[in-house]
């Protein structure tokens, strides 16, 4: 079976019992009263992030062998790549169900907002790093070989000195 078929399944597998579990996992609060209306952009959400933590799962048994070829070399750029990666796609599940969970209790609240968004935004931070650590070797060919003469086409292939 392609591997895209194996993430397929997993994302299948783990996203729709997740869609179900949520609200079994994490009680809704009853100060949470959602109109007939609001209840399918809710539940379409709520399959969403479901269905994305279970790429997320896909992501961490597949995503690490897929980025090691992209990042050869690189230190612990590609594992910091990958976690930050994970934790973005597998956060949102967790995340919106403890919404739903606490409600309005503030002191949860701010517990929710820290322990996801801040972690969200090093996530962010760390890959922004990463990619400019990957592509920094590439943008200094790139400049070294803007000074190549039109008969050496291959001169950027020296080395570049800082």
């Amino acid at each position: 079976m392609k591997t895209r078929w194996k993430i397929l399944l997993i994302t299948l597998l783990v996203g729709v019992p997740a869609f179900v579990l949520g609200p079994v996992i994490w009680t809704p609060s009853p100060e949470i009263h959602p109109t007939p209306a609001e209840m399918p952009y809710l539940m379409v959400l709520s399959a969403i992030e479901a269905l994305v933590f279970g790429f997320g799962v896909a992501f961490i048994i597949y995503g690490r062998r897929l980025l090691r070829p992209i990042a050869e070399g690189s230190g612990k750029v590609p594992l910091a790549m990958y976690i930050s990666l994970a934790w973005i796609l597998i956060s949102w599940w967790p995340h919106d169900n403890l919404h739903i969970h606490n409600a309005l209790d503030i002191g949860g609240l701010i517990g929710i907002e820290y322990a996801f968004h801040f972690t969200v935004i090093l996530a962010a931070l760390v890959l922004t790093y990463s990619f400019y650590a990957l592509f920094k070797p590439a943008t200094a060919r790139d400049e070294a070989r803007e000074g190549c003469p039109a008969d050496q086409p291959n001169c950027h292939l020296t080395p570049v000195r800082p």
